[in-house]
C-alpha cells in the first residue's frame, strides 16, 4: 500500500493517521505542492484532479481523503473509526464534516493560491479570509463537543474516532496561520490527548520525510 502525500497536506495527514491507528503498513510517496509536481503529466494520468493525498492498494488508485478513510473502515475493520450505533456514527461523521466540507474547502492551498495570484488579495487580508472562516468551523464544533456527554477525551468517547482524524491537522493548520484558539478549549483539550498517541504523534507534518 502507498500513500501519495505532502506532509503539510491537511487531507494527507488526516489518512496517515486512520492508516496508524488500524496499523496498516504503508510506504509514502512525496509530491511537492509548492513546487506543482502535482501538475505533472505522470500524477494527472493517475490522479486527474492533481491533489493529494491518493492510495494506491490492490491495483486500484483511491483519490479523495474521505473516500479513502471510508475505504479503510470498511477494509480493515480493526481499530474502528465510527461506533457502532447508527445514530452515533452519524453524528461522529457530522463532526468531520464541520471540518472537511465546512471549513477546509475554503481555506486549501488553492483557495490561497487562487485568492492571492488571481484575485490579487494582500496577505493580510489572505489571512483575515483565512482565520474567520476557521472561527466559524471551531465555534460551531466546540458548541457542539462541549454540550455533548458523550464527549470524553476524543470527539465521542475516549477512543479515536474520524472526527479526531479530521480535528487534528485542522488545529494543526489554525496554529500555522495563527488562528486564536482560546475559545475552543474542548477542542484543545482533545487536541492534547491526541497528539499524545503514538498514532497521531507519528502522523505529525514534522515527522514526514519531506518535511521542511
Amino acid at each position: 500500500m502507498k500513500l501519495t502525500s505532502y506532509f503539510r497536506s491537511t487531507a494527507a495527514y488526516r489518512v496517515r493517521i486512520a492508516l496508524n491507528l488500524k496499523q496498516i503498513n504503508y510506504d509514502i510517496a512525496c509530491i511537492n505542492l509548492l513546487s506543482g509536481e502535482q501538475q505533472s503529466a505522470d500524477f494527472l494520468s493517475r490522479n486527474p484532479e492533481g491533489l493529494v493525498p491518493t492510495l494506491d492498494t490492490q491495483g486500484r488508485v483511491l483519490a479523495q481523503s474521505m473516500a479513502i478513510l471510508e475505504y479503510l473502515e470498511e477494509a480493515y475493520p480493526a481499530s474502528p473509526l465510527l461506533p457502532a450505533a447508527p445514530l452515533e456514527r452519524a453524528y461522529v461523521r457530522g463532526l468531520a464534516h464541520i471540518i472537511v466540507s465546512d471549513m477546509h474547502p475554503l481555506n486549501n492551498l488553492r483557495v490561497q493560491q487562487y485568492l492571492v495570484n488571481q484575485l490579487g488579495v494582500s496577505e493580510e487580508d489572505k489571512l483575515t479570509w483565512y482565520r474567520h472562516w476557521v472561527a466559524k468551523g471551531f465555534t460551531s464544533l466546540e458548541r457542539r463537543l462541549s454540550n455533548n456527554p458523550a464527549t470524553g477525551s476524543c470527539c465521542f468517547n475516549h477512543s479515536p474516532t474520524l472526527a479526531d482524524v479530521c480535528l487534528i491537522p485542522q488545529v494543526y493548520n489554525a496554529r500555522r496561520f495563527d488562528c486564536p484558539l482560546q475559545d475552543y478549549p474542548t477542542i484543545k483539550r482533545i487536541e492534547t490527548h491526541c497528539l499524545s498517541l503514538p498514532e497521531f504523534n507519528k502522523a505529525q507534518p514534522e515527522r514526514q520525510i519531506d518535511a521542511s
